[in-house]
């Protein structure tokens, strides 16, 4: 069985009124995004959210993604078609224990990601699904990247690693 992971698509990265940090196609990318949701109806849709800690440090960070804040929820136009959220803290969504437990209680063996950022949280969760055990599709047509350089280091990883690219 399959689950298709849904990455960080909240209104400070790629909302209305984002941060100017994050310099995405938005409307390119929420529609990719919302097509990808649509041709999985048969399969788990999960929703990942990206949360900052209030901490001395995050004060200064250029955005800010505090839990239950207007920028930290997920972005109006995207297509929400399960309950299913998990929260996460650091890129790599496996971090939520939660997670995985509950794809593991649902006999889900592959993994599809989409969302933002490709050189960022996106491959970080792929990374950490494969170091789950998992088969890992990562669908470029639906994922939004402003770390270049690292997309490319993450992808080679896992190339390497055995993913699959589509």
């Amino acid at each position: 069985m399959k689950a298709l992971l849904v990455i960080d698509m909240q209104n400070v990265y790629i909302g209305k009124d984002h941060s100017k940090f994050f310099n995405y196609n938005r409307q390119q990318i929420i529609s990719a995004v919302n097509k990808v949701i649509d041709d999985n109806g048969e399969n788990i849709v999960i929703y990942i959210q990206n949360f900052m800690k209030k901490n001395f440090i995050n004060k200064f960070a250029p955005f800010k993604a505090y839990k239950e804040t207007k920028g930290a929820e997920l972005i109006s136009e995207l297509h929400i078609v399960s309950n299913l959220i998990f929260d996460k803290y650091v890129g790599d969504a496996f971090s939520n224990n939660k997670l995985n437990e509950f794809l593991k209680s649902k006999n889900i063996d592959t993994i599809e990601v989409i969302g933002i950022d490709g050189g960022g949280c996106v491959a970080l969760t792929a990374l950490g699904a494969i170091k789950n055990g998992y088969n890992v599709i990562v669908n470029t047509n639906a994922i939004g990247t402003i770390l270049n350089k690292n997309k490319e280091k993450y992808f080679k990883k896992l190339k390497q690693q055995g993913a699959e690219f589509i």
